[in-house]
């Protein structure tokens, strides 16, 4: 079985805060806090948003669509975007190759000195979701939106001793 190097929250929220630009930023935050692929990210058009909703048309899955929900402020940050850039409605949000996302990706990463791919961001919001308690069942069909939670598990990385033995402390304290 693959071990992830699964990256810290403060980590990931360090190179989100250093990239200045606003179409790099939201593309991070897609990939990091919403779980989204990169694939996904490069598809969406102003007609996918509905307020904290994004429509995912014709998604990896072979579904006719999927729904992603993502956080307030990026859901703001998104809509401020969307009318500083004057996106048309079926336009795509970020008009970049997947080969360029990829890059601007490992570029953010190098700031903290961390090799980064658009992959670790997903697996870091299925991880950190978990590590926070969120049920499987929402992570694996919610977040990354996984057929099977067997798909699910081997997102999320090893759990240290140290973290076992302060969940059962939380849990019987």
């Amino acid at each position: 079985m693959i071990e992830w190097n699964i990256l810290e929250k403060e980590v990931v929220d360090e190179i989100i805060f250093r990239t200045i630009n606003p179409r790099n930023r939201i593309i991070l935050e897609l990939l990091g806090r919403a779980g989204m692929r990169i694939s996904e990210v490069l598809k969406l058009t102003p007609a996918d948003i509905d307020g904290r909703k994004l429509t995912l048309r014709h998604p990896k899955s072979g579904k006719e669509k999927e729904f992603v929900y993502i956080p307030l402020r990026l859901s703001n940050r998104i809509t401020d975007y969307i009318q500083i850039q004057n996106i048309a409605h079926n336009e795509r949000l970020f008009p970049i190759s997947y080969a360029g996302a990829r890059a601007m990706v490992r570029k953010a990463g190098s700031t903290v000195d961390v090799h980064l791919t658009p992959h670790d961001l997903r697996r870091f919001a299925a991880t950190y979701a978990s590590r926070c308690g969120t049920p499987i069942e929402i992570v694996s069909k919610v977040i990354l939106r996984h057929a099977n939670l067997s798909t699910t598990q081997r997102y999320l990385g090893k759990v240290s001793d140290t973290e076992a033995i302060r969940w059962i402390e939380n849990l019987y304290a």
